[in-house]
C-alpha cells in the first residue's frame, strides 16, 4: 500500500466539507474531518503529521491561524474564500519531476503580494471553485515544498526577532523533509531544495541577536552532549533541529567546533570538582563527528537536483 496523504478539513460549512469529502474520498487520501477550534488544536498537538490543512474564511481563520503562526506550526493549505475577486487557479500538474517551475512561478507571486491568511505558499480556492479542490491539494503541497520561509521577511513583525524566525525556519525545513520523504516513497518525488534568508544569516545579526542565538544553539547542543549515549532518548532528532539551526543561519563549521569545545571544558572542570576521570570525554568526539555529518548532509540536500547533475 502508498502511504496515503493525510488531510485535516477543518470548515464550519457542511455543505463545503460534505463536497471536499465526497471529492477526496478514496485511496489516496486518509480524510480527518474537525469542527471546533479547541478540538483541531488538541488534534494537531497529537497527530502533526499532517500533510494539508482544508479552512474557509470565516470570523475565527485569522484567530487560528495566528494561533499556528505563534507555535510556528506551517503545514500546506488550501483555503475556501467566498470572494468572487479571488486569482483564478490554473490547472495544477499531479507530482512528477516536472512540475517544479510552475509551483515556483505561483510560490513567488504570492510570496510577493503578501495577500496571505496563513502563510505565502497557502493556496486560496473560490467556494464556486471547489470541485477543483484535489489539484488545490497538489498545488499547495508543490508551493510549500518552495516555501523559503514562513512569513516573508518585508510582512514580519518588528517584535519577531532572529532567533525566533530561524527557529520557525527549522521548523519549517523539518516539516518539508519529512512531506518530501513521504512523496518520494508514493510518487517518486526527487527532494527539495532549501533556501535561505541571508538577513538572518548570523554574521548578519545584530551583537544582541547573534548572543542570544548563540546561547541558544549552546544549549540544543549540551542536551545533545547529554543525551548522546542515552538509549532512551532519540537523539537523532535533536541532532537534526541543531542542525536545521545552524544550515539555516550558515553557521561556519569553526563555530560549531568551538562551541563543543567550550562546552567540553565545562565538563571537564566539573568531572575534577567530583573527582572522577575525564578520559570519558574523548568518546564525545563522536557527537561532534556525528553533527557535522548530518550538516554536510543538509548541505548536500540544500543542492538543486538540476545544479547537482550539471556539475557530473
Amino acid at each position: 500500500m502508498l502511504p496515503q496523504l493525510s488531510i485535516g478539513i477543518f470548515v464550519r460549512s457542511e455543505e463545503i466539507a460534505a463536497s471536499a469529502i465526497e471529492l477526496l474520498r478514496g485511496d489516496r487520501y486518509a480524510l480527518t474531518h474537525i469542527k471546533s477550534v479547541v478540538e483541531f488544536l488538541g488534534f494537531l498537538k497529537q497527530n502533526y503529521h499532517l500533510d494539508c490543512l482544508i479552512f474557509e474564511v470565516d470570523g475565527d481563520l485569522r484567530s487560528l491561524l495566528g494561533k499556528l503562526q505563534e507555535r510556528s506550526i506551517f503545514l500546506p493549505a488550501v483555503i475556501f474564500s467566498p470572494q468572487p475577486g479571488v486569482e483564478e487557479m490554473p490547472e495544477a500538474p499531479s507530482y512528477s519531476p516536472g512540475f517544479d517551475t510552475a509551483a515556483s512561478s505561483a510560490n513567488k507571486s504570492q510570496e510577493e503580494s503578501c495577500a496571505f491568511f496563513y502563510h505565502p505558499a497557502e493556496v486560496q480556492l473560490a467556494i464556486a471553485r471547489s470541485s477543483e479542490i484535489g489539484s488545490g491539494i497538489d498545488r499547495a503541497i508543490a508551493q510549500f515544498l518552495k516555501l523559503s520561509t514562513p512569513v516573508p521577511v518585508n510582512y514580519q513583525s518588528a517584535t519577531v526577532d532572529a532567533t525566533a524566525q530561524l527557529t520557525a525556519q527549522s521548523l519549517l525545513s523539518r516539516q518539508q523533509r519529512r512531506l518530501a520523504e513521504k512523496l518520494r516513497e508514493r510518487l517518486g518525488y526527487l527532494g527539495i531544495y532549501y533556501k535561505r534568508n541571508s538577513q538572518i544569516f548570523l554574521r548578519n545579526l545584530s551583537g544582541a541577536d547573534k548572543q542570544k542565538f548563540l546561547d541558544q544553539l549552546k544549549s540544543s547542543y549540551r542536551h545533545i552532549l547529554l543525551n548522546y549515549f542515552s538509549q532512551d532518548t532519540p537523539v537523532n532528532n535533536q541532532i537534526d533541529e541543531f542542525v536545521n539551526l545552524a544550515f539555516f543561519a550558515d553557521v561556519p563549521v569553526t563555530q560549531i567546533v568551538e562551541i563543543h569545545m567550550e562546552l567540553m571544558d565545562e565538563f571537564a572542570k566539573q568531572l575534577k570538582l567530583e573527582g572522577r576521570n575525564e578520559e570519558i570525554l574523548l568518546d564525545y568526539r563522536l557527537t561532534l563527528i556525528d553533527a557535522i555529518a548530518h550538516m554536510c548532509e543538509m548541505y548536500r540536500r540544500s543542492i538543486p537536483k538540476e545544479a547537482s547533475q550539471g556539475k557530473r
